[in-house]
């Protein structure tokens, strides 16, 4: 019994071999404490002298740093000093009907990103209907037909262009909104309550966001998008709806909701582990200014747990008249983005804020235009308040080269 034993430890010693190292900033050279360090089960991370160490049996590390490029690289490295590299992330967003290699949209985008300091794309994946802009692996969504409105017919060639020109893809999954796996599931359709299929002002129908089935499925459309080398997942309509009385398979109390993003949460960065990508998460903006869930089950405190990174919707328009002691939000950009990143800075990192910012026109105020300089009012204010970088929100995803700085 003795020698079957130390032959388990032979042979566990042989397969699971230790790793240790430092990271480092690249351009600093100094040590990178708080960072995460993962194979595809499980996750350490740096002291505060940037030195891990870590037992596995695979070939590939996985490195996340707030504020900087995922990193994958192969444990059998001849260096052990990992440099990582810095970035602010500036973000476009693209929609899913402008994602088309040829169309005109993504070319404005990146002729903007080769011309100006830009260096990110958000790019529809999977949105508000439940269409992906690619042909995934999924069977399951693929069989509603998802995949029948793509607008990217060759992810591969696409995402080549995206790491030719070195832009930060960022890839929007919408969660919980979900018309086609709504009317495919009516049995975890958000109903109500006659116990129909309820929709939103949008006319789409949602999932239960208490349902673990709907977690897989949304969970397996981002794995897909991280295996064709996505840096990030962004999860938009990680909610609940806003519409009281609908019915659930839970009781909805604020316990419960918040307890329900959770654990989709952390389902998704379990499952996305092995791929190293970096997790957001898009919110409300006045998520930064009230203590409770809001009936959604989102608060600053519970994402900050299991997100990366926090992605609030600061656009001032949104915010309502009095709010900030303004009568008009929308007049003041840089303010509303300031103050509200900075309420929060003591629950989380602003590193690990990284706000969606207006450029549409005022609804709800002045009606004034949002232009040249209430979008670098915006951005001045995430450079003020130190956050990670902003995603730029335009729902036509139209943008003017002149309103950005050049390199």
């Amino acid at each position: 019994m003795i020698q079957i034993f130390s032959l388990f430890l032979v042979l566990q010693t042989l397969l699971f071999a230790s790793f240790s190292g430092v990271i480092v900033d690249k351009n600093s050279l100094k040590p990178l404490e708080q960072v995460i360090v993962s194979d595809s089960k499980k996750s350490v991370k740096s002291d505060e002298n940037g030195s891990f160490s870590i037992e596995s049996d695979e070939k590939l590390l996985h490195i996340k740093a707030y504020g900087y490029k995922p990193l994958t690289f192969e444990m059998n490295a001849n260096s052990k000093q990992i440099r990582v590299e810095p970035i602010h992330i500036k973000a476009l967003y693209l929609t899913f009907w402008g994602a088309g290699i040829n169309s005109k949209t993504l070319k404005n985008i990146l002729q903007i990103i080769d011309e100006r300091e830009l260096n990110a794309i958000v790019i529809d994946i999977k949105n508000e209907y439940g269409s992906t802009s690619f042909k995934t692996g999924f069977d399951q969504a693929n069989s509603y037909g998802a995949w029948h409105n793509r607008t990217i017919k060759n992810i591969e060639s696409f995402m080549a262009l995206m790491k030719q020109k070195n832009i930060y893809t960022i890839a929007r999954v919408v969660t919980f909104k979900d018309e086609l796996q709504a009317i495919n599931n009516p049995s975890y359709a958000v109903a109500d309550k006659e116990g129909k299929i309820w929709r939103d002002g949008d006319g789409m129908a949602w999932v239960d966001p208490f349902d673990t089935r709907a977690h897989d499925y949304t969970i397996s459309i981002a794995e897909e998008a991280a295996k064709v080398g996505f840096d990030e997942i962004n999860f938009d309509y990680i909610r609940f709806p806003t519409r009281e009385g609908l019915s659930y398979s839970k009781e909805s109390n604020q316990e419960n909701r918040i307890q329900a993003i959770g654990e989709f949460l952390d389902e998704a960065q379990k499952r996305l582990r092995k791929y190293g990508v970096f997790i957001s998460a898009d919110t409300y903006g006045n998520i930064c200014w009230t203590d409770d869930d809001n009936n959604i089950g989102q608060t600053v405190e519970s994402l900050a747990q299991h997100a990366d990174y926090l992605a609030p919707m600061l656009y001032p328009s949104g915010f309502a008249s009095g709010s900030f002691n303004f009568q008009h939000p929308s007049e003041y950009p840089h303010a509303v983005i300031y103050r509200s990143i900075k309420h929060i800075e003591n629950i989380i990192e602003p590193k690990r804020v990284r706000p969606w910012l207006q450029y549409f026109k005022d609804y709800a105020h002045k009606k004034r235009n949002y232009g040249n300089f209430e979008v670098n009012e915006q951005i001045r204010a995430t450079k003020d308040v130190q956050t990670s970088g902003w995603m730029m929100w335009s729902p036509s995803s139209s943008y003017h080269l002149a309103y950005f700085k050049k390199l």
